[in-house]
């Protein structure tokens, strides 16, 4: 599948952020927030989004590409900027897709203007302590150890990353950085989110890899019962990265949700 990427930088809050879109220009707009380790920067799971609607990935403050803001301290913070990028690209009726800590984000950014969005996706999100089980914590194993337990099969993390760069483990550690700079205390979770979701008038869709080892399935659950209009599933054969190792059938879960009336 042939998408056309553009690249770029947009300054939100004093700090210069790396944006990627592509898609169809006038289509439905979906902000994608990536997962505590990151993006590479091209996905099929994007391609496939961006077959269909107007797909913006942006990296991170910190992350990736983009300016660290050196006051930063909470994905509450990051969900504040990501919202005024979509103000300053005066976009309306967007869809939102967090995946991991980026579902996170999501959740705070839709607890925080209950009517704004048209669409919530949650894969896989941190953000909510789970009932049952704990979050894996990154800092008692190494950089390839946290993301290789993010697929089901090994076979999955080696198609995405092949051997490994040394670029690829330095950018893996300044995440882990961050990470620890936004959700270190408690950590991964805010204690304060499920009491703000049940305003979320958006219709959710909480997914889940059957294999997630990072964020137990009792976090999904947690989820789905907080938000006032939410369903969950989850993907077979699939660990935390549903959208690294399931990418086209996460793809056509989303796509179908948002274009549902």
């Amino acid at each position: 599948m042939s998408v056309a990427w553009t690249d770029g930088v947009v300054e939100i809050a004093g700090v210069k952020l790396h944006l990627s879109r592509g898609g169809r220009s006038g289509a439905p707009a979906v902000l994608v927030l990536h997962h505590d380790i990151g993006t590479p920067d091209r996905l099929p799971f994007y391609d496939a989004l961006a077959a269909q609607h107007d797909v913006l990935v942006p990296h991170f403050p910190g992350w990736g590409k983009s300016e660290r803001a050196e006051w930063l301290r909470s994905p509450r913070d990051i969900g504040a900027m990501m919202s005024w990028l979509l103000a300053d690209l005066e976009l309306s009726d967007v869809s939102l897709v967090g995946l991991g800590y980026g579902g996170w984000v999501a959740a705070e950014m839709a607890s925080q203007a209950p009517q704004s969005f048209r669409r919530l996706v949650l894969v896989g999100a941190h953000g909510i302590k789970p009932p049952e089980g704990d979050i894996l914590d990154q800092a008692i194993i190494s950089y390839i150890d946290y993301p290789k337990a993010g697929f089901h099969e090994e076979a999955a993390f080696t198609r995405v990353f092949g051997d490994v760069s040394t670029d690829q483990l330095v950018a893996w550690d300044v995440a882990r950085e961050m990470s620890f700079r936004t959700a270190w205390k408690p950590y991964m979770y805010n204690q304060t989110l499920p009491h703000l979701l049940g305003g979320v008038r958006a219709p959710a869709l909480v997914v889940w890899g059957d294999d997630d080892r990072v964020v137990p399935i009792s976090a999904g659950q947690a989820y789905t019962r907080a938000l006032r209009n939410a369903t969950m599933t989850t993907v077979a054969g699939a660990g935390h990265l549903v959208d690294m190792e399931k990418p086209a059938e996460l793809a056509k879960l989303v796509a179908e949700f948002i274009a549902a009336r």
